[in-house]
């Protein structure tokens, strides 16, 4: 049987913490992962992974609570983006140095979105960070990364499950996982880490007042509308290049208890990843050991 990975991960904010169960079962199974691409949050984790140390990654985020998770939210006093970007940063490059991506044991690569253009914009070499930094900028939540005449934004914007964009060698399984997919819960912003007043000791109260007001009978404030917005639209780009790229395995791990910004639940994210990876895996399995099955009675 195949055991040759190329792996691609979705966007999906929080959720994105479910690809570290996800590559652990891989890895458990016997399966080697010769490359790697990702978008957004599968953008982050993939590049943690191709560096060899998504281990340490996976034990930093785990001991992430509410408290320490606001202590990496840099508020800026601009009105085109909420949070700066700089601090969670800082952080990851203390247990992973940034190195350039030609430079990785694996291929990588990061998709982001040219918001000038509108069109997608492909890391496959330069700085890791530089990558990840662009992929995830989820717009008016942070800062947009400025590259030359390009202004970068999240890369689901434009292909949210890159699957073809990942490094492929001859007789591969093209795995993708799509975390995506999920039931809209209400999402309010950072969870319930962040209050009014928390917020207000960083921004002028009518910026709090527009962010965090709910709208009167829709049950929607700014931050609620732009999430369902941009999930929504990332999942009909991600169903859409599944159905045009066919990977061999499309793991789709759709979640009910947790949304994009409970970063203070990555145990359980991830455990769902594993879970998901791991009925996938025995499903092609399965049937690939049945054809098999068929093929040598055939030659009997």
């Amino acid at each position: 049987m195949k055991k040759n990975v190329a792996l691609v991960l979705s966007s999906g904010g929080a959720r994105g913490l479910a690809h570290i169960g996800a590559i652990e079962e891989l890895e458990r199974r016997g399966y080697c992962i010769t490359s790697i691409a990702g978008c957004s949050m599968g953008a982050l984790i993939g590049a943690m992974y191709a560096a060899g140390k998504l281990a340490e990654v996976k034990e930093w985020m785990v001991q992430l609570d509410k408290k320490k998770i606001l202590s990496l939210v840099d508020f800026s006093f601009s009105l085109n983006h909420l949070v700066k970007g700089e601090k969670v940063m800082d952080a990851l490059k203390e247990i992973v140095p940034d190195v350039n991506i030609e430079d990785l044991p694996i291929p990588y690569a990061a998709v982001a979105t040219d918001w000038n253009s509108g069109k997608e914009v492909v890391f496959k070499k330069g700085s890791l960070y530089e990558a990840v930094r662009s992929s995830i900028s989820i717009p008016l939540f942070f800062n947009p990364v400025r590259k030359g005449e390009m202004l970068l934004v999240d890369g689901g914007l434009v292909n949210g499950l890159p699957l073809n964009r990942v490094a492929r060698v001859k007789g591969d399984l093209l795995v993708g996982v799509n975390v995506s997919t999920h039931d809209y819960k209400e999402e309010k912003l950072m969870s319930d880490i962040i209050d009014k007043k928390t917020l207000a000791k960083s921004l002028p109260a009518a910026i709090v007042k527009r962010i965090m007001d709910y709208q009167e009978g829709l049950g929607l404030n700014y931050m609620t509308l732009l999430s369902r917005t941009i999930s929504i639209m990332l999942e009909q780009n991600t169903r859409q290049q599944i159905i045009i790229s066919k990977p061999d395995i499309a793991v789709q791990v759709q979640m009910k208890r947790y949304g994009g910004n409970d970063y203070d639940k990555a145990a359980e994210i991830s455990l769902i990843g594993e879970n998901k990876m791991r009925k996938a895996l025995n499903e092609y399995e399965q049937a690939h050991a049945s054809i098999w099955d068929q093929l040598k009675s055939f030659g009997k």
